[in-house]
């Protein structure tokens, strides 16, 4: 398998200049953070033993990336949401660098294939900004994560960070790098 940093180089950078007539080779979009988040606010609110449950979901989320955890707390009171200000609401784990290309090479090829009844990501999953962003229902397509090992289900979202102009060049981008999209000839 080529490494994406070297792909990226290679075959991506003179791609996207000679496509988009990019005379810059530092104006080339590229992939600069992964995002992973998840909210915890309504498992811990549902269950007692609020401790065992973010260690579970921070261990998991730590073998998933690589990396551990910042653990997000609520900014205000919402009565409606029964939330408090400074109560964990989520967590987050931003890759960058190496951490970052090893998580997207495993998310194209291994844990995207994975997901059950998966077709391909959508287009409308790209923003007019340039980032992809990816639900993931539950975490059990990472095989970094045993089955025998999962204490509870929860979902997270990846977003992924680029410095593409607009949708097109970020579409361009993310087909050149073999993010697997719908109805992909």
């Amino acid at each position: 398998m080529v490494l994406l940093k070297e792909k990226y180089a290679k075959k991506v950078v003179p791609e996207l200049m000679a496509r988009f007539g990019i005379k810059n080779i530092m104006a080339v979009p590229r992939i600069t953070k992964v995002t992973v988040n998840t909210g915890i606010a309504r498992l811990l609110s549902q269950k007692t033993d609020q401790d065992k449950i973010m260690n579970a979901i921070s261990e998991d989320l730590a073998r998933i990336t690589g990396q551990k955890p910042e653990i997000r707390y609520a900014r205000k009171d919402i009565a409606n949401f029964k939330l408090r200000q400074g109560a964990p609401v989520g967590l987050r784990v931003t890759l960058r660098g190496t951490r970052m290309h090893d998580f997207i090479a495993r998310l194209v090829n291994i844990d995207l294939p994975r997901t059950r009844d998966f077709k391909g990501l959508s287009i409308s999953s790209v923003d007019e900004g340039g980032n992809l962003n990816i639900g993931v229902k539950e975490q059990i397509v990472f095989p970094e994560v045993s089955p025998d090992s999962i204490r509870l289900l929860f979902g997270f979202s990846i977003t992924i960070g680029t410095t593409a102009k607009n949708k097109e060049q970020a579409l361009a981008l993310f087909h050149l790098l073999g993010f697997p999209f719908e109805n992909q000839q």
